[in-house]
């Protein structure tokens, strides 16, 4: 059986759902985009579509801490008898190495 194609007009009209973001989302959100605080208290109100004195204390009480800098750990899986290997990664950036090729003469002479 050959199914007939259906229109666009034919369908229901599509209905979306708009929901708008927890206070946390909302923060959340704020302080990965921005590092000034009044900054961060203006993006999560109008997220949320709240005044700013009403959002500024929540800004305010959920400020994120700096994350420290680790560097890379990489645990091995070991044998049964042994336990696993930790393994530092150091990256290091070197300027490009530039290797010219040139090829033979196409007479033939060496």
């Amino acid at each position: 059986m050959k199914k007939t194609p259906k229109s666009f007009q034919d369908l229901p009209p599509i209905r979306v759902r708009r929901e708008p973001p927890t206070i946390p989302e909302a923060i959340a959100a704020a302080q990965d985009l921005a590092d000034d605080l009044e900054q961060q208290v203006e993006i999560a109100a109008g997220l949320i579509g709240l005044p700013l004195d009403e959002m500024r204390p929540h800004v305010l009480a959920a400020e994120k801490p700096k994350p420290e800098r680790v560097s890379e750990r990489i645990l091995t899986a070991g044998s049964p008898s042994r336990a696993p290997r930790t393994v530092i990664v150091e990256r290091r950036t070197r300027p490009p190495v530039v290797v010219e090729r040139r090829g033979r003469p196409l007479d033939g002479r060496r």
